[in-house]
């Protein structure tokens, strides 16, 4: 009995750790919309502000098409304190969902327990992998250090740094803001790409970057249709998946509810087709991020030859283009619309065949993985039917014409949540890949999460109250 009791007050392993790892703190108070609102503004300014101060000591960054991908999608900036972005919190969620998941970590995310050491052991990790891969950055190169070991050590103990900063900034985000700074971060990486991708008046590989300059010039010089095309596709494939992602976003079933004290009163529970939202594809864009970006590890100096998981041709006129291997049909070819289009016009497009297969594999491989990543995402994040069931029972509501008690509820969700997680990964999946065969400005896979965020945070936000806030928000979010 005596070490039963000594037993129960030792302190358990997760505890320890929790002291020891930075975080901040939830308020005291309760806030007010507008405090909210500043904080997020906060957070977003600071990661801006830190993308753009650049890391003492490193040369040229190689201008791989991983890296631009890796960018784009994990909210990162190459030579930046923020060079690994959200990636090592993204990594982080990967390996534990996988670990748990699969059952090798037996925890019961039905419990606070469970969720809580869940969350613990995810920070603890991210912060981690900020040490690891600030350290694979710059021992393969992919962040060059000027110098000896000591410069080496510097440099990779800023981007760590960085890193660990990016850490509490969602930190900051999500306890005191609104949303979270994943999600935040992920927007103004994307946004910027549309909005220089869209008015930048510089010229790159002999065209304009941004896609109106470049067809207004075009237009005005009288240029061929296949050079028109160029510049419109992209603006026009912008706008279709916003608003095809937009429409899908709001497919969904409604379940009534009423209240077990109160009759005659009720609401609806709104399960949506993309039941796990963006976190899907956040999961497995970043997976495929890194593949990518391990695929140039061990190359020489140039980058020019074939690693382990793949070839590159590293001309940095053309960006650095994958040539083959694994992660070339793990890689999106971006613009396979446009190469279509170019075919069926009867101009010659080199290795279609080639690219048609890369984009097969690129979809299967995006579709499933998002799929298995949004089962995985409801059994660890507490959206499973008992957890939802628990919610509802908490706040005495039940299902008209059903027992009014949890078990009866769950049962009733059941028949649609495992549906959802499944239909709802593999959907987000095809569109996400489907959008990037387009070619739109900012990747179709950036597109969707970018509007995917918005309209969260659009439901977020009118969900609030609004007393305090600024007459223009009141008006945009329709009140």
């Amino acid at each position: 009995m005596a070490e039963e009791e000594q037993q129960e007050e030792k302190p358990d392993l997760i505890k320890k750790i929790a002291r020891y790892i930075p975080s901040v703190t939830k308020p005291t108070y309760k806030q007010g919309f507008n405090t909210r609102l500043i904080w997020t503004g906060i957070a977003l300014i600071a990661y801006l502000v830190l993308s753009h101060i650049s890391v003492f000591g490193i040369g040229k960054t190689p201008e791989l098409e991983a890296l631009m991908i890796y960018q784009t999608l994990l909210g990162a900036k190459f030579g930046s304190m923020m060079t690994l972005g959200i990636g090592p919190i993204v990594t982080a969620g990967i390996l534990l969902q996988l670990l748990v998941g699969s059952k090798i970590i037996n925890w019961d995310m039905s419990k606070p327990e469970g969720r809580s050491k869940f969350q613990t052991w995810d920070k603890f990790l991210a912060i981690v992998l900020c040490f690891v891969e600030g350290g694979a950055f710059v021992f393969f190169g992919a962040i060059p250090a000027v110098g000896g070991l000591p410069m080496i050590v510097i440099v990779m103990l800023q981007l760590a740094a960085g890193g660990i900063l990016a850490i509490m900034l969602d930190d900051v985000v999500s306890k005191w803001g609104f949303g979270s700074g994943i999600s935040l971060f992920i927007v103004a990486g994307v946004a910027s790409q549309i909005f220089i991708g869209l008015l930048s008046p510089f010229v790159a590989n002999g065209r304009y970057v941004g896609d109106i300059i470049g067809l207004i010039i075009s237009i005005t010089q009288g240029t061929t249709f296949i050079t028109l095309m160029s510049y419109l596709l992209p603006i026009l494939t912008t706008v279709i998946v916003f608003l095809i992602v937009i429409y899908v976003q709001d497919i969904r079933i409604d379940i009534p509810l009423a209240f077990t004290s109160m009759r005659g009163f009720g609401r609806t529970w709104s399960l949506k087709l993309l039941y796990t939202s963006n976190i899907p594809v956040i999961l497995t864009a970043a997976l495929i991020a890194n593949f990518q970006l391990m695929g140039t590890f061990g190359l020489p100096a140039t980058k020019q030859g074939c690693s382990s998981l793949g070839c590159w041709f590293a001309d940095y006129a053309t960006g650095g283009k994958i040539q083959g291997g694994v992660v070339y049909f793990l890689s999106s070819p971006r613009g396979l619309l446009g190469d279509a289009i170019t075919f069926l016009t009867g101009n010659p497009v080199p290795d279609i065949n080639m690219e048609l297969l890369r984009g097969l594999t690129y979809l299967i491989f995006l579709s499933l993985s998002a799929m298995i990543f949004s089962i995985f995402w409801v059994s660890t994040s507490g959206m499973d039917a008992n957890a939802v069931a628990d919610q509802l029972d908490g706040i005495g509501m039940y299902i008209p014409g059903y027992r009014p008690d949890k078990t009866t509820v769950a049962g009733v969700l059941n028949k649609y949540i495992p549906g959802l997680a499944i239909m709802g990964g593999l959907a987000v999946g095809l569109l996400a890949a489907l959008a990037d065969f387009t070619g739109a400005l900012g990747t179709g896979t950036g597109i969707l999460l970018t509007v995917m965020i918005l309209y969260n945070y659009y439901e977020e936000l009118s969900a609030q109250k609004l007393d305090d806030a600024h007459p223009l928000v009141r008006k945009v979010l329709g009140e």
